[in-house]
């Protein structure tokens, strides 16, 4: 029997335009209060963004949803994620595509995702300590890219690590007023980019590993 608070979540997921049956089952599988501390876990299931350290979020699950069900994926795909964080969205894609290489610049963050990938026993997620802004080149192309924070403009490093015919889904712009998540789509010669609505992510910076 799913627990009410997550039935209402479900339900404000569907509503909100989540509409990928396969996508609301990971929700409903993935233990969100896994990815939380303590003072959050009695607020597991909100449609809210919560802190997670480090200055970052666990974006809430509508936007994680939404950001899925933009990138189309198949088992066959390969994707890049800039920003682990507390790897809830990580976790996510992991049963949706064949592999998620996943970045994360804040050493502790990455210590517990991955720590919680063992824990659920997920086995197609690879992780890297590292200035995600400069993405993953050994491992590219990738089918599809996911950035968990705002950019000012599509960054270039990431988009030439984009196959030909794949998908980026990237929040746009530095401040809450002007954020917009973007669907980026490569092709041959052009690059086309769709408005997907607002959203509130924080920055993507590009420094290096922290000391």
């Amino acid at each position: 029997m799913v627990d009410e608070s997550l039935a209402n979540l479900l339900l404000e997921l569907r509503k909100g335009g989540v509409t990928e049956t396969e996508i609301l089952k990971v929700i409903e599988s993935v233990p969100r209060d896994l990815f939380l501390s303590d003072p959050f876990k009695s607020r597991t299931y909100e449609n809210v963004a919560l802190p997670i350290g480090c200055h970052q979020t666990i974006s809430q699950p509508l936007v994680v949803a939404l950001m899925t069900q933009a990138l189309e994926l198949t088992d066959m795909i390969k994707v890049l994620e800039i920003g682990t964080g507390s790897g809830y969205q990580t976790v996510v894609l992991s049963p949706l595509c064949r592999r998620v290489y996943t970045i994360e610049r804040h050493p502790e963050l990455l210590r517990l995702a991955e720590k919680r990938f063992t824990e659920l026993r997920i086995s197609n997620i690879t992780t890297l300590l590292g200035d995600g802004s400069s993405g993953w080149p050994s491992q590219a192309p990738f089918e599809r890219i996911i950035v968990t924070a705002a950019a000012k403009d599509i960054p270039l490093v990431l988009l030439d690590q984009l196959a030909i015919g794949g998908k980026m889904i990237i929040p746009i712009g530095l401040t809450d007023e002007d954020q917009r998540l973007t669907k980026v789509i490569k092709k041959v010669d052009c690059v086309e980019t769709l408005d997907l609505g607002p959203v509130r992510f924080v920055p993507l910076v590009a420094e290096g590993v922290p000391s």
